[in-house]
């Protein structure tokens, strides 16, 4: 029993290791395409994820370093404390998250953790319902490029939001916590506030703050480009494939929409 155990362990530990191994070996055999996956993900990532994300980044960035969020927060300290078991300033979360998607709702919450308006526990309900998909992605993207159908994205987005705010009610009784947010807040309200003579040296941080989180970004779309493609190339892609098919086949859902008619789909898009 004592030999089983230590047999375990050992695997354990050898785990990461034999999966980064075997990135490496695949790197190397699918060079070629996955010289082509990692263009596609940096040409995205340029196209679309930096012009979309990089002002929403900055601007919150800016936004944080005025009185508007704790405005926000007296405001609606009445209705985020009751219902989602938050303070005011998840509102202002709640708002950027659904306006501009993905992750912007997440680098917020980072960001109030760092400056100390919220606790980790607060932090934790929060990003359970504020990192949200974007209405220019359901209703565009989703709606009217891929559904043909502007309504179904107003469905769409209409649901989605409304799914994330019965999460967050859900989450309103996970764990307990004991809030300083008094104290955070007049100790945030006197310093680090944006005006005239500080202006440059807190804009050239937002701008480098956003710009680091949205190259971070644009490395996780990179990898998982050339993930994607190494399954591909691999055939590994279809075996996963093979087991999932029989289940979307017992919900109804036709086998276009499994992983590797999707992948296939999305290379010939």
């Amino acid at each position: 029993m004592h030999s089983f155990k230590f047999v375990i362990l050992k695997l354990k530990e050898l785990i990461l290791p034999l999966i980064i191994s075997l990135f490496t070996i695949f790197l190397i055999v699918f060079s070629s395409d996955n010289l082509v996956s990692a263009k596609s993900g940096i040409i995205l990532w340029a196209n679309s994820v930096l012009p979309s994300l990089l002002p929403f980044f900055i601007a919150t960035e800016l936004l944080g370093h005025t009185n508007i969020i704790f405005d926000l927060g007296r405001f609606f300290e009445k209705i985020m404390r009751p219902i989602f078991n938050v303070p005011g300033e998840g509102a202002f979360i709640l708002i950027m998250g659904i306006i501009s998607g993905y992750p912007t709702g997440a680098k917020i919450i980072s960001n109030f953790k760092e400056q100390g308006i919220l606790n980790r526990i607060e932090c934790e309900r929060l990003l359970s319902f504020t990192n949200n998909s974007g209405p220019l992605f359901i209703l565009g993207t989703v709606g009217a490029s891929l559904f043909g159908n502007t309504i179904i994205g107003v469905l769409l987005l209409t649901t989605h939001i409304l799914a994330c705010l019965t999460v967050g009610f859900i989450f309103r009784w996970w764990k307990t916590s004991s809030s300083s947010h008094e104290s955070n807040y007049r100790n945030l309200n006197n310093s680090n506030l944006i005006s005239l003579s500080n202006l440059g040296e807190v804009l050239s941080k937002s701008i480098m703050s956003s710009i680091n989180t949205v190259v971070l970004i644009g490395g996780f779309i990179m990898l998982f480009s050339v993930i994607i493609s190494m399954l591909e190339n691999s055939k590994l892609l279809y075996v996963f494939s093979s087991f999932i098919e029989p289940l979307l086949e017992l919900i109804n859902i036709p086998k276009v929409y499994s992983a590797r008619n999707s992948y296939r789909l999305n290379r010939t898009y």
